[in-house]
């Protein structure tokens, strides 16, 4: 499979994550982000999908950097515990594309740009 197959826009989560290289998702046990409507407990989810936003990047309320639905306790016990940095993913799709942050999640085999 090519590069450009793999890019599955959906594939991307509200918060800046790429589900495409989660283990849950490659194994059936979760759908994703975009096609999980069992999320309702996701306050990041369920903004983005009322202001029909593809993720965090498109807000044009706030920063995600400020936002208190982006950055709450769980995030931040994630974000500790996977050294990830949902912030610098979210800032990476603004700069550049959801296409581009794809690829390098596939090539670095990420979820999300590491801390």
């Amino acid at each position: 499979m090519n590069r450009l197959s793999q890019a599955n826009l959906q594939l991307v989560s509200k918060c800046g994550l790429y589900c495409g290289n989660c283990k849950k998702y490659i194994s059936s046990k979760c759908s994703g982000c975009e096609a999980n409507e069992k999320a309702s407990w996701c306050k990041v989810r369920a903004c983005c999908v009322e202001n029909g936003y593809d993720s965090c990047a498109d807000c044009t309320t706030t920063n995600p950097r400020e936002c208190k639905k982006f950055n709450n306790f769980i995030s931040s016990f994630f974000e500790l515990l996977f050294r990830s940095d949902r912030k610098a993913s979210i800032d990476f799709i603004r700069e550049n594309s959801r296409e581009s942050f794809i690829h390098l999640m596939i090539d670095e085999k990420r979820m999300s740009i590491k801390k």
